[in-house]
């Protein structure tokens, strides 16, 4: 449910300090990684790491491909912070003037096609990352509620790609639960 994330957001429009919707999920994955580490974590040569660092890289398409530009320390960055860094990664990534070290390093991506109306998708892990998480678009959908009562809500589906050599399922599960609950109850939260 993303009517919390729409008020939110049109609220900092008004301010002159709007984050995209993007940012508002890279955010909420940051934080939710902070209490699910098995889902930051990879398989390396000596096994499994559990990554102690949240870098989340973000896919930006190119005409010619793809990138994946890191925002280091993601978890550390408020939204406020966060969505200036992005988008000047994507406009460093578009010009071509990124450097090496702001695509290395990433511990979970996160690739969003909202913008181009898509429903729904499933990404392909990257190397290098034990997950993706795949973010479509945000659209008014009719919702039945457990009382009975029928509403609409802007909705927005999430995929997590998953190597699950590392990461299982309920691990999975919780880490979407947790990012949900971040997207849909308190986007301010993320503003800390």
């Amino acid at each position: 449910d993303m009517d919390a994330v729409v008020t939110d957001r049109a609220a900092r429009k008004d301010a002159g300090n709007a984050p995209g919707y993007t940012d508002y999920v890279i955010a909420a994955a940051a934080r939710a990684l902070r209490d699910h580490p098995a889902v930051n974590a990879q398989v390396t040569p000596d096994g499994i790491a559990v990554l102690p660092e949240i870098h989340v890289g973000m896919a930006v398409a190119l005409d010619d491909g793809l990138i994946v530009p890191v925002v280091h320390h993601a978890d550390q960055l408020s939204l406020g912070r966060l969505g200036p860094e992005t988008s000047r990664l994507a406009a460093a990534a578009r010009d071509g003037s990124l450097t090496p070290d702001e695509v290395t390093g990433g511990t979970f991506s996160v690739t969003a096609l909202g913008m181009f109306g898509v429903d729904r998708f499933d990404a392909i892990l990257p190397p290098g990352t034990g997950a993706i998480l795949a973010v479509a678009a945000s659209r008014p959908t009719v919702v039945a509620k457990a009382d009975g009562s029928i509403s609409v809500q802007r909705q927005m589906q999430v995929n997590l790609t998953a190597d699950h050599r590392v990461i299982y399922g309920a691990h999975g599960a919780a880490f979407l639960k947790e990012l949900a609950g971040l997207v849909e109850t308190s986007p301010e939260a993320l503003a800390f």
